[in-house]
């Protein structure tokens, strides 16, 4: 909290945000933070990010250090070209039935059928002696780490997965460097774990996706906004080995999200007993902007699917979702949360509650 903000007097309210991974639907976060940078009565103060989410987070700092809001936008959609740009040479496409059908997935793709069976049957050491990563390359030619760490009008906080201790690490802006965010977007199927000072990281998303606390100690702001692109629930019984591992993934990257929100609700009502103080902790306010329905319809393949067209696809959702949040909840921000804690963990506190009340009535 001792960092000097950069807002100025005509940004009315601010926040922080929470960006988690999800590979190429990290389109829709870039869609998201191009509708709020736009907005010039709001001030972003930091940003939390894992794996894609990292990435669009120090994007937006370069961007930020180059020329504002303005210069984290277009700095947005350069990597986003970029990325699409680097994607073209790649075997895994959709194929001519899925263009003409208008879907995204890349299930019927020959490529992704033998990428997913092969991560599934060997190691990426076996694979990947070399540990040849496009995207690797594309983020050490696009961002120049100086100035992201340079960018002092952004707090920014980056998460991988210490694999030795399984403890989530938080690196800080002025620690960013490249082999921070690949750290935080490497998925020990696919690359090598990422070394950094001796110690190997993986996927944040493992163990923050994405981290929440370092606002509560490091953010003058107290409104915390989520942007979800991993669907909290997915209605039915997923019966493929496919969908069943696009759900564990989804249940996996979502755990630590609940494990933090479910600590921050702990936090408030401990606060309105009088348990704790707020001179000691402090209320967030929470908010999420979530695809709904939009990300529902769309199956883990698509995560890898870099085409231009969907990447768009993405981002004009995110800047829907966006502008649609920001319209219903402006002048709620500073004020209130949006996202109701207690309803999202009423189901577990109502099981909680019934497992105590028999284990009682077991013991009279």
């Amino acid at each position: 909290m001792s960092r000097t903000s950069g807002r100025a007097q005509r940004h009315e309210k601010s926040i922080n945000l929470a960006l988690q991974g999800g590979g190429s639907h990290g389109a829709f976060t870039w869609g998201v933070l191009d509708r709020l940078f736009e907005e010039d009565k709001l001030w972003i103060e930091a940003i939390s990010g894992t794996s894609a989410g990292a990435m669009n987070a120090v994007v937006a700092a370069q961007g930020m250090y180059d020329d504002g809001a303005q210069g984290a936008r277009e700095a947005l959609d350069a990597f986003w070209r970029a990325v699409s740009r680097a994607g073209q040479s790649s075997p895994i496409k959709r194929t001519p039935l899925d263009v003409m059908l208008g879907t995204w997935s890349l299930d019927r793709s020959p490529g992704y059928a033998m990428m997913d069976i092969m991560s599934r049957m060997a190691s990426p050491y076996d694979l990947n002696p070399l540990d040849l990563n496009p995207l690797r390359d594309v983020v050490d030619d696009f961002i120049d780490f100086e100035k992201v760490r340079n960018c002092v009008d952004l707090g920014l906080f980056i998460a991988a997965t210490n694999v030795e201790t399984g403890r989530a690490r938080v690196f800080r802006r002025e620690d960013l460097t490249l082999d921070v965010v690949m750290a935080s977007a490497c998925l020990p199927s696919m690359f090598k774990a990422v070394e950094i000072d001796g110690v190997p990281y993986w996927d944040g998303g493992y163990m923050g996706n994405p981290v929440l606390f370092p606002f509560i100690d490091h953010s003058p702001s107290s409104d915390i906004v989520i942007v979800q692109i991993n669907p909290l629930e997915r209605p039915g019984t997923p019966r493929s080995a496919r969908d069943i591992q696009n759900r564990l993934g989804e249940i996996t990257f979502n755990a630590s999200l609940f494990r933090d929100l479910r600590t921050i609700d702990l936090i408030h009502r401990l606060i309105e007993e009088g348990a704790l103080t707020e001179d000691e902790y402090r209320v967030m306010n929470m908010h999420m902007i979530d695809g709904c329905n939009d990300m529902l319809a769309l199956d883990a393949s698509s995560k890898v699917n870099s085409e231009w067209a969907f990447l768009i696809h993405l981002r004009d959702l995110g800047r829907e979702h966006a502008d649609r949040w920001l319209g219903a909840n402006f002048d709620k921000i500073e004020v209130e949360s949006t996202l109701d804690l207690r309803a999202l963990f009423a189901e577990i506190d109502n099981v909680a509650q019934g497992e105590c009340v028999e284990l009682r009535s077991r013991k009279m």
